[in-house]
């Protein structure tokens, strides 16, 4: 089954947009999601800190930043 990664940190109000599209998303598709607090990792702070929310296929390793609509999601798979 797919995993996604959702990139996400306390506070971020366009991250709960994009966790509201994912659960939407989960009644066409079946996959899990991981969401990673970016705050707990530098490295992901550097990487993400500007983009997020951003979700990545854990298996392809493709993702998408912010902006992006529900279709959008389905192209990670």
């Amino acid at each position: 089954m797919d995993i996604l990664i959702l990139y996400t940190t306390e506070g971020c109000h366009l991250c709960k947009f994009a966790e509201q599209m994912l659960v939407k998303a989960q009644n066409s598709r079946e996959f899990f999601v991981e969401s990673i607090d970016i705050s707990t990792d530098e490295a992901l702070v550097k990487l993400y800190g500007v983009r997020i929310p951003v979700i990545k296929n854990k298996l392809t390793n493709e993702e998408i930043g912010w902006p992006f609509q529900p279709e959008d999601l389905f192209n990670l798979f």
